[in-house]
């Protein structure tokens, strides 16, 4: 099979983009909004180390809420299952910045991967690390296999100075119980996790560990259990493309994450990961053509988890 995907990616990228100019990039955070809207590109590696790519696949961008699995998987491995306790694992059904939604569930979010979610894992790392900021990045970097990888620090102070609907969501948490750090702290870790700019090759990489059961393809070393792996991959599929996660698993069929930065990234257990980017964002507020290069790449090959 994995001669046959660089041809797959290649022709996957001249039928995407007739989708150039449809959709508009993310402008809610004006930092985002500077980028070239009609960049594409897409990186695929399988577990085996082989790396197919086309387009702007190394060009760097702000990966967003794609960060929220890196910072789930990490309070995951280092307190378990034990924050589901403070973060439910239901689609949510609703926009991923509602305030509606977590008074519903009286302050425990739908979900991780939603705003909310996100926020309370920030709050659990800051239990666990001594200097969150610094090790989420070593983290990241670890996962990716590149050190170089950073935050944008003008991107993480745009979603401060626009962030009025986060720092209520935190407020409103803090109001419940489910944030015990003080809420700017927490709003501090969140908008520079959400900062953190990779490639498609660097997510790729970092993702192929989802793919493996948890552990690292190169060395065998595990950092998440087959267990935690499983139920993190089954989260991504049911709740990581806001409220069109459905429509991802119907016409993709793979478990991921999206991100208003015009990212996403997805993988096939036991097979690959991959990472699409393209600024354009379509209502539900993921990118118009990742979201089509990625239903051509499993239409393609044939072969989704289903």
């Amino acid at each position: 099979m994995s001669h046959h995907y660089q041809s797959v990616l290649e022709s996957i990228h001249a039928e995407v983009l007739p989708l150039q100019s449809d959709g508009a990039v993310a402008n809610y955070i004006p930092e985002l909004a500077k980028v070239n809207a009609n960049t594409f590109g897409m990186h695929l590696r399988t577990i085996e180390g082989l790396d197919y790519s086309v387009g702007s696949s190394n060009e760097l961008f702000s990966i967003q809420s794609i960060s929220k699995v890196f910072a789930l998987a990490l309070v995951v491995s280092i307190v378990g299952e034990k924050i589901f306790k403070r973060v439910g694992v239901e689609p949510s059904g609703s926009s991923f910045n509602s305030l509606v939604q977590l008074e519903y569930e009286k302050g425990i979010p739908r979900n991780p991967l939603i705003n909310a979610g996100a926020m309370v894992v920030c709050d659990a790392l800051i239990d666990q690390l001594d200097k969150p900021k610094k090790d989420f990045l070593g983290f990241v970097r670890r996962l990716a296999q590149n050190k170089k990888i950073g935050y944008n620090e003008r991107v993480a102070a745009s979603e401060k100075e626009y962030g009025f609907r986060n720092a209520a969501l935190a407020n409103f948490l803090k109001s419940f119980g489910n944030i015990r750090h003080d809420v700017d702290e927490v709003l501090d870790l969140y908008f520079h996790i959400c900062s953190v700019e990779m490639s498609c090759k660097d997510l790729a990489n970092a993702f192929v560990l989802f793919a493996n059961h948890g552990k690292f393809p190169s060395t065998n070393e595990v950092l998440l259990t087959k267990s935690q792996t499983k139920r993190l991959n089954a989260v991504m599929q049911t709740c990581g493309f806001y409220d069109e996660a459905g429509e991802f698993s119907f016409t993709v069929g793979l478990p991921g994450k999206s991100g208003v930065g015009g990212g996403i990234v997805a993988l096939h257990p036991h097979r690959y990961a991959v990472a699409a980017w393209s600024p354009r964002l379509n209502a539900k507020g993921n990118s118009v053509m990742g979201m089509k290069a990625l239903e051509l790449l499993t239409t393609k090959l044939g072969s989704s988890i289903f």
